[in-house]
C-alpha cells in the first residue's frame, strides 16, 4: 500500500497512457484476432491501473472495487471471444479478420 502512494501519480497516469496507446495500435493496426483480443485485454489493464492508482492516492476504494468488475466483465469477453475465434477458425483455418469479410456472402 505504501509502494502505491510512494511513487507519485502522475507516474501512473503516463504509464496507463502508454498501455493505453500501446493497445490502441494493436487494435488499429493488427490484422490478427488474437493479438486483438490481447491489445483490447491491454487497454482494459491500462484503465484499471489507473482505477487503482487514483483509488489509493484519495483513499476510497471504490475504484478498486469496480477494477474487480472491470476484471469480470473482461473475463468473460475473453471466454466468449475466444469461443467465437475457435469456430471462425473451424471454418476458416485462420484468425486473420480479413478473412472474416468472406462471412458477407
Amino acid at each position: 500500500m505504501n509502494t502505491i502512494q510512494n511513487i507519485h501519480i502522475n507516474h501512473y497516469i503516463l504509464l496507463s497512457t502508454v498501455l493505453f496507446c500501446i493497445g490502441v495500435l494493436g487494435v488499429l493496426f493488427r490484422r490478427n484476432a488474437i493479438i486483438i483480443f490481447m491489445s483490447v485485454e491491454l487497454m482494459l489493464n491500462a484503465v484499471n491501473l489507473l482505477l487503482v492508482a487514483f483509488s489509493s492516492y484519495w483513499g476510497d476504494a471504490a475504484g478498486q472495487v469496480f477494477v474487480f468488475f472491470v476484471m469480470v466483465v473482461a473475463a468473460a469477453e475473453v471466454a466468449v471471444g475466444l469461443a467465437i475465434l475457435i469456430m471462425i477458425y473451424r471454418n476458416t483455418g485462420s484468425t486473420d479478420i480479413d478473412v472474416l469479410n468472406k462471412l458477407k456472402n
